[in-house]
C-alpha cells in the first residue's frame, strides 16, 4: 500500500513525470547549419530543455570528414541539438536559429564564404519538415529582408561530430571567440535586423479576452475580488488558458483572503516555471507555465501546511475544468484524485 500511495503521489505532483521527461527515449534531435559552428553553439546551450549541443559536419557524401576535408566531401558545418520537447518546442529552436544567421545568403555566412558555410535546416522527421517550412514562410512574410530567404530545408543525414577542440569553443577560448565573432560581421548584421524588427503578430490575442491577454502575454495583474475564480469552490482542476496544460487542483486551493485564487502546490510541478521578479522595487518569485510561457502570478512563503506556500494566481490565466467534465476534456487521468 505504501508503494502504491507513493506512485500516485509521484504521478500527481510531477516527480515521476519529470524523471520520464529526462529519459533518453523522450529526447529529440534538431540539426541546423548556420555558418561557423562556433557561433551556433552558445545561443542554444543557454536554453532550458536543451541538454547537449554538438558541433560537426553533415549533408555531404564523404565518410569520416575532418576539419581539413569536410568541405571537399560536400558537408556543411552544423550543430546537432538534443532537446526535451516537454520543455522546449522545435518551433522555439527554429526561432532562435533564424536569429543567428543571414537566411538570404546562399554563398556562406558573413565573412565565411563557400557552400560549406551556408545555412540549412536538416529535418529528422516529417513533423519537423512541416514545421520548418511553415517557419521559413512566416519569416519571409515578415518583410525583414530585402532579398528572398534561401536557407535550405533538407532531410537529415549522418552527423559527424567535429574534433574535440571545436566543441564548446566559446567556453575554451572566450577571447578568440569574441574577437572572431565581432570581426565576422555576424553581430552587426543581426543587431541591425532584429533590433528594428516589429514583433511577430501573436495569434493568441484574438482568442483571448483583453484581461486574459494582458495577464498572460503582458505580465499584468487582474483586480482582486473581481475575477472569475477567486471564490470558486467547485471541485476540479485549473489549466493554462493558452495551452491547456494542467496547473492546479481545487484540492490544493484555499481562501487566502487576497481576492485571487490561491493554491498550496501545483497539480503537475513540471508544468510550472519559477523566475525571480525584481519589478515593483522588490524581489518576488514569478510563476509561469512551461509550455505556453503564460504569466500566471507569484508564489509566496506565507501559505498554510503542508507546503507553507501560497501560489497567488490570476483567474485570467486559468480555465477551470469541473470533475464531471474532465473525461470529456481529456483530463481523465486526474479524476482519481477526487474519488474518496
Amino acid at each position: 500500500m505504501v508503494m502504491i500511495a507513493l506512485t500516485v503521489m509521484l504521478t500527481i505532483y510531477g516527480s515521476a513525470d519529470a524523471d520520464a521527461s529526462d529519459s533518453p527515449s523522450n529526447m529529440r534531435k534538431a540539426t541546423f547549419a548556420g555558418g561557423c559552428f562556433w557561433c551556433m553553439e552558445k545561443p542554444f546551450q543557454e536554453i532550458d530543455g536543451v541538454t547537449e549541443v554538438i558541433s560537426g559536419y553533415t549533408g555531404g557524401k564523404g565518410d569520416d570528414p575532418t576539419y581539413e576535408d569536410y568541405a571537399k566531401k560536400g558537408h556543411l558545418e552544423a550543430i546537432e541539438i538534443r532537446f526535451d520537447p516537454a520543455k522546449v518546442g522545435y518551433e522555439n529552436l527554429l526561432d532562435i536559429f533564424w536569429r543567428q544567421i543571414d537566411p538570404t545568403d546562399a554563398g556562406g555566412q558573413f565573412v565565411d564564404r563557400g557552400y560549406h558555410y551556408s545555412s540549412a535546416i536538416f529535418y529528422n522527421d516529417e513533423e519537423q519538415r512541416l514545421i520548418a517550412e511553415k517557419s521559413k514562410k512566416a519569416l519571409q512574410s515578415r518583410g525583414l529582408f530585402s532579398k528572398p530567404v534561401v536557407t535550405q530545408i533538407l532531410p537529415a543525414s549522418r552527423f559527424f561530430p567535429a574534433e574535440d577542440y571545436h566543441q564548446d569553443y566559446y567556453k575554451k577560448n572566450p577571447i578568440r571567440y569574441m574577437y572572431y565573432r565581432n570581426g565576422s560581421g555576424r553581430d552587426r548584421f543581426l543587431k541591425g535586423i532584429w533590433e528594428k524588427a516589429p514583433k511577430a503578430p501573436d495569434s493568441r490575442k484574438n482568442k483571448l479576452t483583453e484581461m486574459q491577454y494582458k495577464v498572460t502575454r503582458q505580465d499584468g495583474t487582474e483586480p482582486p475580488f473581481d475575477n472569475e475564480y477567486w471564490d470558486n469552490k467547485r471541485q476540479g482542476i485549473y489549466v493554462d488558458i493558452n495551452s491547456g496544460e494542467p496547473l492546479f487542483s481545487s484540492i490544493d486551493k484555499f481562501d487566502s483572503g487576497t481576492g485571487w485564487p490561491s493554491f498550496t502546490r501545483p497539480l503537475v510541478a513540471d508544468n510550472i516555471l519559477e523566475k525571480k521578479d525584481r519589478r515593483l522595487f522588490m524581489e518576488r518569485i514569478e510563476v509561469r507555465s512551461r509550455k505556453a510561457d503564460s504569466h500566471l502570478g507569484h508564489v509566496f512563503k506565507d501559505g498554510p501546511p503542508p507546503t507553507g506556500l501560497r501560489y497567488c494566481i490570476n483567474s485570467a490565466a486559468l480555465r477551470f475544468i469541473p470533475v464531471e467534465e474532465m473525461e470529456r476534456e481529456g483530463y481523465g487521468e486526474f479524476i482519481k484524485l477526487f474519488i474518496k
